[in-house]
């Protein structure tokens, strides 16, 4: 028989219950995805009886051992690690961003508090930078710079590229690129700080340091620091990087009283910021440090260290490259002699003293255009200081003044003492000292307009005026004289009998006529120059003998500018006109040339070059002068002490003729040579004011010719004066 397939027991497919043969539902690790496999990857086929698989067939406990073994000893674990590490990342970020938003929140609210202790926002303003004004010498040459800030205000674009990048690259590389605040400058300086226990790092920016300058006090407070902060970020939302980094350059304190880097060019290299080297940028950055520590002019030494650590900081920036650090390196700065010690700062002093009289207040950088001859005024300083060294200690003289003008009253040299950098005195200025037989030119020439000729005869023999009985410097009489010898020979009694003869109030008249401003004493003792006058006011008085007899204003100021050509001030008009009538110059110029020739002022005669002048020698020896003049230039020299103690016998005709001599020879250099005004000059009749025999003095500014002044009792007619003037 047809045979049928014996018929199989169904089995019902259950849940494990331990017994062989039962339904395992669970996964085995080849029901998952290998590592990099898609899930939806077709599996690797099963055997349709597990338990016929192999003869090996185990059971669900052992199965899944056998799973967990295949999986590995460190599966699980690791993916419990990356997990754990995630979620650690996760919540880092989550709380670093709270706790930002929230450090953000508290520094604004700090930033507020403080910036509601400042003035309003609106009033908020950069404050003027106070004005320099740039004194010039006549030939456009610096003489020195004044202000607060001792230079002048440039443009970034006008300096050389090098010099704002070494200071940013010293003190702020992050400039270009932050906000105000450099969070990874400030964060550096809190951990170096931190890990060296003291300060060491500064954390503030260049915007940081200019607010600081501009708006604060230099406190160290926690207060100032905020509202510094504060400023910053206001700073830079109003200005540009460029003008921020212009205003600081022009401001920033660099040591020895210089603000700005001009300023400091200037003092430590004699030029301007313009026109600096790169190692001399790499100096002037340098000192944002410690001013004092590393100026060049304390300590040469540590000022060339800092400015090699400036030199690599510009390299580690990309400012620089290999070779111009190594030219820089080799290169050696010259550093100028102190400039506060020159006598120019003397006539830098004076034009301050005068400014505001011209212009008023300033509010802007101006040049001062001056008359001074630098190299003239050199030459005097030296004259003086050269002479004060050599002689001064043998002649108890500690002290000098010089001052020299042309024939318009223009200053041409000014020196007001030996030593600026000693003493600040301007004594050529403000001095008021007895010029002794220098004030007798006044009383000669009062006798002269009142009818006295240069051949006069008057006895030198002693005299007593009232209680006052004056003797020559030599205590010896030369009896009957003229008045060019009396003059030339500075002799006392004739100078006495003359001011008596004439009236003081006369002689005051003349004086001040010519210019002497100071107060003079209405005595017979004025005609020895008891009456105390300074250098310059008679130097002044002694130029219309220079210049044909016409009387000056001296001054110094030739014009006043902005540095934008704006013109504030121009010198205009000339001085009070004639005071001097040709005559009368032409005889008290042949009398004080003999001064020179044969008299007490032989020391400063001048070789090849008419000259005229006066010794001068107060009592007990505590003044020495000479005053004197060519036709194109009037000089005056003081010697003395400032105590006004007595010399040892240093008198006019020595010590300051010789340094006459010296500052006018280098004066005259290149002039030509010039006969002096009216010594040639024949004298011309004119009518004289019936009944007097004299021309009155209101006929000397009206200048009406040549009058013809007789002696007093002596023949009037033109031959008899001219046989006394020319002799014969």
């Amino acid at each position: 028989m047809t045979g049928r397939p014996p018929k199989r027991q169904r089995i019902e497919p259950r849940f494990h219950d331990g017994e062989s043969g039962s339904l395992d539902m669970r996964l085995t690790a080849e029901d998952r995805p290998a590592a990099g496999q898609r899930p939806n990857a077709p599996r690797k086929a099963k055997p349709a009886n597990r338990q016929n698989a192999s003869s090996g067939s185990r059971s669900g406990p052992a199965r899944r051992k056998s799973a967990k073994s295949r999986r590995g000893k460190g599966g699980r674990k690791r993916r419990g690690g990356n997990s754990r590490l995630l979620r650690f990342v996760k919540r880092g970020a989550y709380w670093s961003a709270v706790l930002g938003i929230w450090g953000i929140v508290v520094v604004a609210g700090v930033l507020g508090y403080y910036a509601a202790h400042l003035p309003p926002t609106s009033e908020w303003a950069v404050p003027k930078r106070p004005p320099n004004i740039r004194i010039v010498s006549a030939s456009g040459h610096l003489i020195a710079n004044r202000g607060d800030t001792g230079g002048e205000a440039v443009r970034l674009e006008q300096l050389p590229h090098y010099l704002p990048e070494a200071v940013m690259a010293i003190e702020d590389r992050r400039f270009r690129s932050h906000f105000g605040i450099d969070p990874i400058g400030l964060a550096r300086a809190v951990f170096v700080n931190a890990s060296s226990g003291r300060l060491v790092q500064g954390g503030s920016t260049l915007t940081q340091q200019l607010a600081k300058n501009l708006f604060l006090e230099p406190d160290r407070t926690f207060s100032r620091k905020m509202q510094e902060v504060v400023l910053s970020l206001w700073l830079e939302q109003k200005f540009s990087k460029d003008e921020i980094l212009e205003m600081y350059l022009n401001r920033v304190y660099l040591g020895a009283g210089a603000y700005g880097v001009d300023a400091a060019a200037r003092r430590y290299f004699g030029k301007s910021a313009r026109l600096v080297t790169l190692n001399e940028a790499a100096i002037l950055a340098g000192l944002l440090k410690a001013p004092s520590r590393y100026a060049p002019t304390n300590n040469p030494k540590l000022s060339e260290e800092r400015a090699q650590t400036v030199l690599l900081a510009m390299h580690d920036a990309g400012y620089i490259d290999d070779d111009q650090v190594k030219v820089a390196l080799a290169e050696t700065a010259t550093i100028v002699a102190n400039r506060q010690t020159s006598s120019e700062n003397y006539v830098a002093d004076w034009v301050m003293e005068l400014l505001p009289g011209y212009v008023g207040s300033i509010d802007t950088d101006v040049i001062v255009d001056t008359t001074i001859d630098l190299d003239l005024q050199h030459a005097a300083e030296r004259s003086l200081r050269t002479a004060l060294a050599s002689e001064g200690g043998k002649l108890a003289v500690s002290q000098g003044a010089v001052v020299t003008l042309d024939g318009s009253g223009a200053v041409k040299a000014l020196i007001g003492g030996a030593n600026y950098a000693r003493s600040q005195y301007n004594r050529a200025i403000h001095a008021r000292r007895q010029p002794g037989s220098a004030f007798k030119p006044f009383v000669y020439l009062a006798a002269v307009e009142q009818g006295l000729t240069p051949e006069t005869i008057r006895v030198d023999e002693p005299v007593r005026i009232g209680n006052w009985a004056p003797q020559n410097y030599t205590r010896k009489y030369r009896g009957p004289v003229t008045l060019t010898e009396a003059l030339s020979l500075s002799l006392n009694t004739v100078a006495a009998r003359l001011a008596q003869e004439v009236g003081p109030a006369r002689v005051i008249d003349t004086a001040q006529r010519l210019g002497i401003s100071s107060p003079l004493q209405k005595n017979a003792s004025i005609a020895l120059g008891t009456s105390e006058v300074t250098p310059l006011e008679i130097a002044a008085a002694f130029v219309p003998f220079s210049n044909g007899g016409y009387g000056v204003v001296p001054h110094v100021i030739r014009s006043i500018r902005t540095m934008k050509g704006k013109l504030l001030y121009s010198r205009k008009g000339d001085g009070p006109g004639r005071v001097i009538d040709p005559y009368s110059l032409g005889a008290m110029n042949r009398m004080m040339a003999e001064t020179l020739s044969t008299g007490t002022g032989r020391a400063a005669e001048l070789e090849g070059r008419p000259a005229a002048g006066k010794t001068g020698t107060s009592q007990d020896f505590r003044d020495g002068w000479f005053i004197g003049y060519t036709g194109q230039l009037t000089t005056a020299v003081w010697i003395g002490n400032d105590d006004n103690s007595p010399t040892k016998r240093a008198t006019g005709g020595s010590l300051p003729a010789r340094i006459w001599k010296d500052v006018m020879v280098a004066g005259h250099d290149g002039l030509p040579v010039s006969a002096l005004p009216g010594i040639y000059e024949a004298p011309v009749q004119v009518a004289e004011p019936a009944g007097s025999g004299l021309v009155p003095p209101g006929r000397i500014g009206d200048d009406p010719g040549r009058p013809i002044l007789p002696e007093p009792g002596k023949g009037r007619g033109p031959l008899n004066l001219l046989q006394r003037i020319f002799g014969g």
